[in-house]
């Protein structure tokens, strides 16, 4: 398989062109439909958060209180860090897996993962593909689609990795400032590239094996 990184800032645009990839024929590990996985009533990684801060995180059905858990952690540092302590484990090892159940394929394998950079997965892909506007166009398109005041737009988009650093990171950006057929031709042109991407090695492969194993024992 080819393995591939995607990311990008809030209201880039990330999802759209990772929907695009699926329609070309990738396979797509949602990072973040793990994270929805893990947290399903009765997970671990829920008992794990009732027990860190507290049971006001679930609701009377099991349910974790999203809204409740992003209140505790958003200005506290310390919460955020036990927070991710608990969640980032279980979301790595469920991407490990699902990436590795096509190693013996010829798939395109994209990661669809927002904080791709702050994580060691970025390792272990041939390429990072970065979908990138400017964070005026992002901010815009939070505010319309999110519903989000610009001062909560901005907020969320400084705590990120900042642009800069994601275009420093990317084997290939992916502009997206544009309408949607200008986006379009641009996946057009990412699918095919990716196609050409060295197949992964056993060597790349090494530290997601481990981290399926390690969940086993």
């Amino acid at each position: 398989m080819i393995l591939v990184g995607l990311t990008g800032g809030i209201g880039a645009g990330k999802s759209t062109v990772s929907a695009g990839l699926a329609a070309r024929g990738a396979v797509i590990v949602d990072a973040d439909a793990i994270v929805h996985e893990v947290q399903r009533p009765g997970m671990p990684v829920v008992a794990a958060m009732v027990e860190r801060f507290g049971s006001e995180v679930v609701g009377r059905d099991g349910a974790l209180d999203r809204a409740a858990v992003a209140k505790i952690v958003f200005n506290d540092p310390d919460a955020l860090k036990d927070l991710n302590k608990i969640v980032h484990p279980a979301v790595n090892r469920e991407i490990a897996r699902q990436a590795l159940a096509h190693r013996a394929s010829n798939d395109v394998v994209v990661l669809d993962i927002p904080l791709l950079l702050d994580s060691d997965r970025r390792k272990n892909v041939s390429a990072i593909v970065v979908v990138d506007c400017p964070v005026d166009v992002a901010v815009e398109r939070i505010v319309r689609f999110r519903g989000m005041s610009e001062e909560d737009a901005r907020a969320r988009v400084s705590r990120q990795v900042d642009r800069e650093t994601r275009l420093a990171a990317a084997t290939l950006v992916i502009d997206n400032a544009g309408d949607e057929a200008a986006l379009a031709q641009r996946i057009d042109e990412a699918w095919a590239w990716m196609q050409t991407l060295p197949a992964a090695t056993a060597e790349d492969l090494a530290p997601l094996d481990k981290l399926v194993a390690d969940a086993a024992v």
